[in-house]
């Protein structure tokens, strides 16, 4: 009985220590980095929180500047947004180590563009509803490599960046 007890202990040790949240609940980390899309190549920068196992919700903001040509007139392109999101980790779920982590949610951004050319500026915002699926690879116990796909609003595209555990 002693030694069903002391490997089924021995087991639940390395099963935690393998499946960990990436961000246990309190804790904070900062996301920063680059992304593409079809608009200029967007900087941001955002914090994560764990709020529940295996759950983060977060804020970002990004900035990205772009010129192009249309008719032989060139324009000049600033935009700026602001986002909320919540994601839910799958490291739980998939067993993984915390080396890694997958995650998967949605956000909801809102963002400022302004254009300018040879005539007065013109400007627009909105709001927009997107979902982002990313994962991250921890390098160190407090820094990592994020990459993250998402679509369906203003900050649609991809991006790349280190994340930051505070």
């Amino acid at each position: 009985m002693k030694k069903l007890l002391l490997a089924f202990v021995l087991f639940f040790a390395v099963a935690v220590s393998y499946g960990q949240n990436p961000l246990p609940v309190g804790s904070a980390q900062l996301n920063a980095g680059v992304g593409f899309s079809d608009w200029g190549v967007p900087v941001y920068m955002g914090l994560d929180f764990g709020v529940a196992r295996d759950f983060t919700m977060g804020g970002e903001m990004s900035f990205r500047s772009y010129r192009d040509n249309y008719n032989g007139v060139g324009y000049g392109h600033n935009i700026i947004g602001v986002s909320a999101n919540g994601n839910y980790h799958f490291n739980t779920v998939l067993n993984m180590s915390s080396d890694w982590d997958f995650y998967a949610g949605l956000n909801l951004g809102f963002y400022a563009w302004t254009s300018a050319s040879d005539y007065p500026g013109n400007h627009t915002s909105g709001l927009g509803l997107g979902a982002q699926i990313g994962g991250r690879y921890y390098f160190t116990q407090k820094v990592g490599l994020n990459l993250e796909l998402g679509g369906g609003n203003a900050f649609s595209g991809g991006k790349i960046g280190l994340t930051f555990k505070l």
